[in-house]
């Protein structure tokens, strides 16, 4: 048996998610490409670059992490680039994004070869979180002003456009999609491809794919482009847990249960938007409230129902755990690291990844 704790990353609930990925490039001809700064871990790679076109980056080191262990198409993206990051991120991607026009033209001429993009900020979005809003005011995310767009547009090729997040409702993608069309239609007559970005819940339960297909094919027919979609939570979603053990229990006005992991370390989401974490629902009489084990007082995973009193020793799993969990995961407290666990198609579970106090002190110096 595997210690706890650990991810559990199941490819028989990824490929759910991976087959209508699939029947969205078919249906409607756009391409997908994992956003990486969701979720990166290669040991999966070889099942999901089976359905999917290749990656998409937000940092130099996650460009090379697609070029090496994805393959297919790359795409570098960053809020900007370091004069000295250049040339490994173009010799690792097939196309380069700008984030701004500054950038654009700071490396027009190292880029004078290569397939260049321009981030597009339409200032609408779906976020409900003003920390997750690209066009919150002031944000830095890509150029607003059409005019200024089309003075460098003989600089460019494309176009990429995220504004979407866990936006499960296709009217709303819809609307806003129509807006950036009323809004830079003349520009996109002019470039051959359009990344719509990630943040759109389409392999959600119930999600009209078929819809869906149509509104991304007649938007590439219409401006005559190349679309990309670039799934991060929606290629993983509900495909992977975290493992863990309760260690303690104690009763200070609720019924406390400690367990061997963090949501600072190791769900750090969770505290970023205040989120309680997922568990089977279970509507038992025993309720308890999960803590973890850092000296964090709001170190807190949520309060869930039991169908028993919980023991020490007691296995937990927090489902849907796989979006912005390994990638965020930190040394925090030297509180140990969660394993990587994969469970094979065949159904055998595989240990790809543990990580011990040498990975702790490696990290700093």
């Amino acid at each position: 048996m595997i210690k706890t704790p650990y991810y559990l990353i199941d490819k028989s609930k990824l490929l759910c998610n991976l087959e209508k990925i699939a029947y969205v490039r078919d249906h409607s001809g756009a391409k997908a490409l994992l956003a990486l700064k969701c979720f990166a871990t290669w040991s999966v790679f070889d099942l999901m670059n089976q359905y999917m076109d290749g990656t998409t980056s937000s940092s130099l080191y996650e460009v090379k992490l697609g070029k090496l262990k994805f393959g297919g198409e790359t795409h570098a993206y960053s809020v900007a680039y370091a004069d000295d990051e250049m040339d490994e991120v173009l010799s690792h991607s097939d196309k380069i994004i700008f984030n701004s026009i500054s950038q654009l033209q700071r490396f027009a001429d190292a880029s004078s070869s290569h397939v260049r993009g321009l981030r597009l900020n339409p200032q609408v979005s779906s976020s409900d979180y003003l920390i997750a809003d690209p066009s919150r005011p002031f944000s830095r995310l890509g150029e607003w002003d059409a005019e200024k767009i089309a003075g460098v547009i003989d600089k460019i090729s494309g176009f990429m456009i995220h504004n979407n997040c866990e936006n499960s409702d296709f009217g709303l993608f819809d609307s806003m999609l129509g807006q950036i069309e009323e809004r830079f239609g003349d520009l996109l007559q002019q470039v051959d491809w359009v990344s719509l970005g990630g943040g759109i819940h389409f392999t959600g339960e119930n999600y009209p794919l078929d819809q869906f297909c149509a509104r991304l094919k007649a938007f590439s027919d219409r401006y005559a482009v190349q679309v990309y979609l670039e799934p991060g939570e929606a290629a993983i979603t509900m495909s992977t847990s975290l493992e863990v053990s309760v260690l303690d229990t104690l009763y200070n006005g609720k019924h406390l249960a400690v367990v061997d992991s963090s949501i600072e370390a190791h769900m750090l989401d969770l505290l970023i938007y205040r989120l309680p974490a997922k568990m089977e629902p279970c509507e038992g009489p025993h309720s308890y409230m999960v803590c973890g084990k850092s000296c964090l007082a709001g170190d807190i995973f949520g309060e869930f129902q039991f169908d028993q009193a919980l023991q020490i020793g007691d296995r937990l799993s927090f489902i849907d755990a796989a979006g912005y969990t390994m990638v965020k995961k930190n040394w925090f407290n030297g509180v140990k690291m969660p394993s990587i666990a994969v469970r094979q198609l065949d159904g055998q579970v595989e240990l790809v990844k543990e990580f011990g106090f040498e990975d702790f002190v490696n990290g700093l110096s």
